[in-house]
């Protein structure tokens, strides 16, 4: 375990899992498989619905390629994690697709090995945007002192449920999250923030931190194009949309809690009763638009 340590906890109140605490050395699989816990993405699901957070945790996701360009980003830029294999380019098709035999084969044995399989201009991508990152000067002094890919766990006081994380780098005083996107404008992250919901994972992160004694400060995106010329920004959420993070962090913890005692995950609505909808407020505005012309 890294040097913040947190105060004992009393056996009885600790929920059960693993002990509060930092933890460098899980292996990301394990981490997402805990089941002891409540993540941030778990969080998010259950305001959902429950249903849906209790069919994801028995029915884990199957792999998807899209994770891998994340995944070897992640790897590259931090420092840690899975080894990056190019897939030979003699094995290629013609139209270069990995769909040949050999290709095929040597997918299988580096995922097998735990490596992320990617074409040569796919590495070259990935090489480039660690580049392009090394020159940003706020970035790098994010990066410059800490721990990458570090799993932290620590029960919620108000409801006493096991929460957990997983630092892309556990800075000193600023906990930093690195992720790669369509585009590292900050109006767009805006909406980013909101639709993959980053303004729960600030306050999620930051609070599990500070539960455990660590003196974090603050909470920053790193945010960097996928695509040329790869440009970076550091992001931090201002306070309102911390305080909605927060909030919301709050009730998917007691619905986690109430759903848990229950022994009842129920869907979108209670099944007793009914769903009442309005349309879009731009139904009406469309209507009003047609009307007048």
């Amino acid at each position: 375990m890294c040097h913040w340590e947190p105060e004992p906890a009393n056996a009885e109140e600790t929920p059960p899992g693993r002990e509060p605490g930092f933890y460098p050395d899980i292996p990301e699989a394990d981490y997402h498989a805990d089941q002891t816990s409540l993540s941030h993405s778990g969080a998010k699901t259950l305001l959902k619905a429950p249903a849906l957070f209790r069919h994801e945790q028995d029915n884990p996701a199957p792999f998807k390629k899209a994770w891998d360009y994340g995944t070897a980003a992640h790897a590259k830029v931090l420092g840690v994690g899975a080894e990056i294999r190019t897939i030979p380019p003699s094995s290629l098709a013609k139209n270069g697709a990995a769909s040949t035999a050999e290709a095929k084969a040597f997918i299988e044995q580096a995922r097998k090995e735990g490596a992320v399989p990617l074409k040569a201009a796919e590495v070259q991508q990935i090489d480039d945007m660690a580049d392009q990152l090394a020159g940003h000067h706020l970035a790098m002094e994010l990066l410059a002192d800490g721990q990458p890919e570090v799993s932290a766990y620590a029960p919620d006081p108000e409801t006493g449920i096991l929460r957990r994380c997983r630092f892309d780098w556990l800075g000193p005083t600023v906990l930093t999250d690195y992720k790669s996107a369509t585009s590292s404008e900050p109006a767009a992250f805006a909406k980013a923030a909101k639709d993959f919901g980053y303004y729960q994972q600030h306050p999620w992160y930051l609070d599990l931190a500070r539960d455990l004694g660590h003196p974090a400060e603050a909470f920053a995106f790193i945010v960097q194009m996928k695509t040329a010329p790869y440009l970076v920004t550091v992001i931090e959420l201002k306070e309102p949309a911390v305080r909605l993070g927060r909030e919301r962090n709050q009730q998917a913890l007691q619905i986690y809690r109430d759903c848990t005692e229950a022994g009842a995950w129920p869907g979108y609505v209670p099944d007793t009763e009914f769903a009442r909808i309005d349309l879009p407020t731009y139904a009406y505005y469309d209507h009003e638009v047609e009307t007048a012309a």
